[in-house]
């Protein structure tokens, strides 16, 4: 059975490797030369492709971010600065001989149904190198080509932008803080990249502002006794207590918690919502309290040097706006039939396979955004959509013949849409189950930080090395900080 992968990064490479556990033929198309999508930083911005800033570092640590099978080097710092996030990546791709399968230099012009889809669930492809197109005909088709490709710029909804006289461009363009050099920033939007941006900006800028209309929580990569932040959020003790709770009761539970560091209604960053997606940053409490940043309201208008914010009546002084403001879901080379996107959402069942389709041939891997990683989600989204497309257990039924729809990007639990995959694969672990034969197991699964490797302890594509990499999992965690031991340490 032969099966496209349209991209070569995060989701992309595990999408070839479960291709070949399930005996699958996987070809990845790449459109740039080398692997790695957003992680792989380049000078330039390429067409088509994520664009990364220089001093990206991950939000997620790595433990929690790793494949399931392919722990970090234990001398890998705790988070991960994107040169090493790449090194990872082209050390996963050459364990598992993923390169031999790849096409870089190809882009990827069209996927279409084929006349016998509905009984063969067969794709036309046609791809492009280096002007030279070429069809293809496969059984099956990944798409795994991200959502930070298409930057959202609604000019439209920020009146007098066309007056401003000042300098202005989207997140997506930005690289180095030099074009900041003594300037007056405005950063729109609080998300990462745009706290980030911020935060870098203040460094060299003569004042920073980021306006926001909803606010946001924000937290740090340290967490409780210096921990990673996801290794004691993402528990399935801590999951069980919250979606045990009423939802107001388990959101006020969390909203108590995040305001212990520093309130955020204090230092105007109160969100209008409740839901619970934060920002990742260690800089910006700090950055606002010693007055290198303010947090303004939405923008009202702009003028020809300057900018009025809702609620604001004085007139506030840029140079340089910063657009953080996100990204649209595109897929260039589908039909608009084949997966719709409306207002930045897809529907798509179990966030993975259009629902509408005759035969569940065609899967879209990533378009998820839960509090924690993405690559345990999108290796578990390829283990199951490689299994759908074998045949196999791994569902209660067919995709296609389900109603349940998810649309938009996934706002929920991260765990319990892990176990949900997981429970389709056969690879959920039992915490009561390991109880008796592993105590000492069964406890670091319940207890501890639910990393990637539960999910091969048992069941289809079960890993040997699973146990061992759960039982040392704190110490790839310490090894690279605990680079001074005190003398009386007890350890």
């Amino acid at each position: 059975m032969r099966v496209a992968v349209v991209g070569a990064g995060v989701s992309g490479l595990t999408a070839v490797k479960c291709c070949l556990d399930e005996g699958l033929e996987p070809t990845c198309f790449e459109q740039s030369r080398d692997i790695g999508g957003v992680w792989r930083y380049t000078e330039h911005i390429e067409a088509g492709r994520p664009s990364l800033y220089q001093s990206v570092i991950s939000n997620t640590s790595k433990e929690m971010s790793s494949y399931s099978d392919f722990p970090y080097p234990e001398d890998f710092p705790v988070y991960l600065p994107n040169a090493l996030f790449l090194e990872y990546l082209r050390r996963y791709a050459e364990r598992f001989g993923l390169r031999q399968h790849m096409k870089f230099g190809t882009s990827v012009v069209s996927i279409k149904k084929r006349p016998d889809f509905a009984t063969t669930g067969q794709w036309d492809v046609v791809t492009d190198a280096d002007g030279k197109q070429t069809s293809h005909i496969f059984d099956a088709v990944m798409v795994c080509s991200g959502n930070h490709s298409e930057p959202s710029l609604p000019l439209h909804c920020f009146p007098g932008i066309e007056k401003f006289q000042g300098q202005y461009f989207h997140s997506r363009q930005y690289k180095h803080p030099d074009v900041f050099q003594g300037k007056r920033v405005l950063v729109v939007g609080m998300g990462n990249s745009g706290v980030d941006i911020a935060v870098e900006a203040s460094r060299v800028a003569a004042k920073v502002t980021i306006s926001t209309n909803r606010g946001a929580w924000v937290l740090s990569r340290v967490s409780d006794h210096g921990y990673p932040w996801d290794m004691v959020f993402n528990t399935r003790l801590r999951s069980l207590i919250r979606n045990s709770l009423p939802g107001a009761l388990s959101r006020a539970l969390i909203n108590y918690s995040v305001n212990q560091r520093f309130s955020h209604e204090n230092y105007g960053l109160q969100p209008e919502k409740r839901y619970f997606l934060p920002v990742l940053n260690d800089d910006l409490p700090s950055y606002i309290v010693t007055g290198r940043i303010t947090i303004k309201p939405g923008v009202k208008e702009f003028k020809d040097n300057s900018v009025v914010f809702h609620n604001c009546p004085e007139e506030e002084p840029i140079d340089i706006i910063v657009f953080c403001t996100g990204y649209n879901i595109s897929f260039p080379f589908l039909e608009e039939t084949l997966v719709k996107v409306e207002n930045k959402h897809a529907s798509l069942y179990k966030y993975v396979f259009p629902t509408h389709l005759e035969r569940p041939t065609l899967a879209v891997l990533g378009l998820v955004k839960t509090l924690g990683a993405m690559m345990p989600v999108t290796e578990l989204q390829a283990r199951w959509a490689t299994r759908v497309f074998k045949g196999r257990r791994a569902n209660v039924s067919s995709p296609v013949c389900q109603n349940t729809v998810q649309t938009g990007l996934l706002k929920t639990e991260w765990l319990v849409y892990m176990d949900m995959l997981a429970s389709y694969i056969g690879v959920k672990p039992s915490a009561l189950g390991l109880l008796c034969k592993d105590p000492r197991l069964a406890l670091a699964v319940f207890f501890g930080p639910c990393t990637s490797y539960q999910y091969r302890l048992g069941g289809p594509g079960r890993w040997e090395g699973a146990r061992q990499a759960i039982l040392t999992q704190w110490d790839r965690v310490l090894k690279p900080t605990r680079t001074r031991v005190p003398a009386n340490s007890s350890s």
